[in-house]
């Protein structure tokens, strides 16, 4: 599903080519809500979007395959794709108190040999899964699934899976499902390592040169700020691509994936995202980055 906007570039813009930028980011509400001003050309001298909907997981394989000029995807795939793509310092997710959860039909049950579905294997919330596993399963799970995050708790739900790892406004609605929350992957990262919870990254590709990328950064900066300024300006946007959600979850959801580390990753944003790499690296999870590799220009 795409979207292009074709609202005239700024005369100071002249020098942006003229072909849209294209973008791939969630139908959530936290990045409908950061790119809403920038996408309906309401940001001065931001080139114009070409926008493309897709879930994480697709976004994950686009970046890996070196699709599209901007995305939106999980931290946990950068040790895969920072060669060809920069991480920009700002309109992501990172944040506290919005981890991802594992859920249970039951409270307190062992997932030792247990189904677990999960929304990607290079979600961060799988890593991050992972790195909770190590510490409190020595015996491991069983079978792992990937799952649209949408069809994870209706699975466990339903007795489909075991149990489900969840993102975004499940942290808000598990329980109309009836199910529980047997732990809480964000709590453990904050408590064993005082740093906030890095979830989705933006990068954008290092051919586009380092003044563009500079320009991009604070394009997606802006847009934030303006959706800040003005809240109700980007609710028809977060409503055309949120249907299923009431508002009041919506703006919940909003509340916790958009803050001060979306605006700017900051010292400890940045500090997050190492320690997440670093320790993923040190299990085997991930190929360890290169140093600098997540400096932008």
């Amino acid at each position: 599903m795409s979207t292009g906007n074709h609202e005239a570039h700024d005369a100071h813009d002249a020098q942006e080519p003229r072909a849209p930028l294209r973008i791939a980011y969630s139908p959530c509400p936290n990045d409908t809500f950061v790119f809403d001003a920038w996408a309906h050309g309401r940001v001065p001298g931001a080139p114009e979007l070409d926008v493309t909907f897709a879930d994480i997981d697709l976004t994950n394989g686009m970046a890996e395959r070196g699709e599209l000029d901007v995305l939106k995807v999980s931290y946990a795939v950068l040790p895969w794709v920072l060669e060809e793509y920069a991480l920009l310092p700002c309109g992501g997710a990172l944040g506290r108190g919005c981890g991802p959860l594992v859920l249970t039909r039951e409270p307190g049950v062992s997932l030792a040999g247990k189904t677990v579905a999960v929304p990607s294997e290079r979600s961060t919330a799988y890593l991050l899964f992972r790195l909770w596993a190590a510490d409190v399963l020595p015996e491991g799970v069983g079978a792992v699934v990937v799952l649209p995050f949408h069809e994870i708790m209706p699975a466990v739900r339903d007795g489909r899976v075991d149990a489900g790892l969840v993102i975004h406004e499940a942290r808000f609605t598990y329980q109309d499902y009836g199910l529980h929350c047997l732990a809480d992957m964000g709590e453990h990262w904050e408590s064993t390592t005082g740093l906030p919870i890095p979830l989705g990254a933006i990068i954008a590709k290092r051919s586009l040169g380092e003044q563009r990328l500079r320009g991009l950064a604070e394009a997606a900066r802006t847009s934030v700020r303006m959706a800040w300024d003005d809240p109700q300006a980007s609710r028809p946007y977060v409503s055309a691509h949120a249907q299923e959600l009431d508002p009041a979850v919506a703006d919940q959801h909003i509340g916790l994936y958009v803050n001060e580390f979306t605006a700017d990753l900051g010292d400890s944003g940045y500090a997050a995202v190492r320690g997440l790499l670093t320790r993923a690296a040190a299990e085997g999870l991930v190929p360890a980055i290169a140093p600098g590799a997540l400096s932008f220009p």
